[in-house]
C-alpha cells in the first residue's frame, strides 16, 4: 500500500464515522476512492476536505446535498478572493505608472 493512500475501513474505525458516509462523499463527487490491492482507499491529500465534510454531517446534521453545496460556495469564493488580489495587483501596477 502506498503511503498517500489510507485505507477507508482503518480510517472511518479511528475516526468513528460510517463508511457508507465516505461512499455518499463519492457518490456526490465530493471525492475520489481509489482501489489498491482489493482496499478501497482515500488519498491522503483528501483528508482536509473528509473531516471538514464529516463535522457539517456529524455534527452540524448538513445532509450530502447541503455540504455539496456548500463545497461549491466555497470553491466559488477562493477562486473570487484569487481573482480580486489578481485585479489589485494589476491596479497596484497600472497606480505605479501615473
Amino acid at each position: 500500500m502506498q503511503n498517500e493512500l489510507i485505507i477507508i475501513s482503518e480510517y472511518c474505525d479511528k475516526c468513528h464515522i460510517e463508511p457508507s458516509f465516505i461512499e455518499m462523499l463519492q457518490e456526490g463527487g465530493l471525492i475520489d476512492i481509489r482501489t489498491e490491492d482489493g482496499e478501497r482507499c482515500l488519498l491522503f491529500s483528501q483528508l482536509p476536505d473528509v473531516e471538514r465534510y464529516s463535522r457539517m454531517y456529524y455534527d452540524l446534521s448538513i445532509n450530502i446535498e447541503g455540504i455539496d453545496a456548500i463545497h461549491h460556495l466555497l470553491e466559488r469564493m477562493e477562486e473570487m478572493q484569487q481573482e480580486i488580489y489578481s485585479l489589485h495587483n494589476k491596479l497596484r501596477l497600472l497606480d505605479g505608472l501615473d
